[in-house]
Parts: structure tokens; C-alpha cells; sequence
């Protein structure tokens, strides 16, 4: 999944909510799940997420919600070959933009 989210350093957790088109809620509950995702707080206690943070999301919705992975498959795949893991949801990622831009200059033809 391609998340479009403006570049900047931090993010509120209803741009990434809105981002990934889910509540906010599973994003405070993926947070206490996966300790990848370790957002910064601020003085009121408002959770910022770091671009970091982001591919780490679309890393975790990849596995859940597209390949439909449980939560503790989800877990192990990520403790067990982490590396790996995310090397090929980049390669996945790229190939999904390369299909993206064939199929639009196929319907401009």
C-alpha cells in the first residue's frame, strides 16, 4: 500500500489513521504490538510518528491486512527475518508503482 502523506518529520496519528484509511485506534493498538513502532510524545502527550514509523505501518498492513497474516504471524515474521521481510515488501512496493505507471500510460495510449 502506498500511503500519501505530505513529507515532513512528524506526523499526528490522524494523518496516518487517515492515511491507511482505519481507525486511530488500531493504530494506538498496532503500537502496543509491534515494538517497532515507537512514536514520540509530545508535552501533552500526543503521539508523533516518524517517517520511520510510517514504513514500519505499511510494512505491518502489508503482512495483516493484505496478505492477511494474524497478529502473532505478523510478529514472528518480523522477529524471525526482519531483513528479509522488508526488503521484500520494498521490492513489492516498487513493482505495485512500476504497474501503477504502465497502467496509466496504457490508458493514455
Amino acid at each position: 500500500m502506498n500511503v500519501n502523506l505530505p513529507e515532513k518529520r512528524y506526523y499526528r496519528i490522524g494523518e496516518v489513521a487517515q492515511a491507511f484509511n482505519v481507525n486511530a485506534s488500531l493504530i494506538r493498538f498496532w503500537e502496543k504490538e509491534f515494538d517497532v513502532i515507537k512514536p514520540k510524545k509530545n508535552s501533552k502527550g500526543n503521539r508523533l510518528f516518524t517517517q520511520n514509523d510510517i514504513k514500519n505501518f505499511q510494512l505491518i498492513f502489508h503482512l495483516v491486512k493484505e496478505k492477511g497474516f494474524t497478529l502473532d504471524g505478523a510478529k514472528k515474521r518480523l522477529k524471525a527475518t526482519p531483513d528479509k521481510t522488508k526488503k521484500n515488501f520494498e521490492i513489492i512496493s516498487r513493482l505495485e508503482a512500476v504497474k501503477a505507471e504502465l497502467i496509466k500510460i496504457r490508458e493514455q495510449l
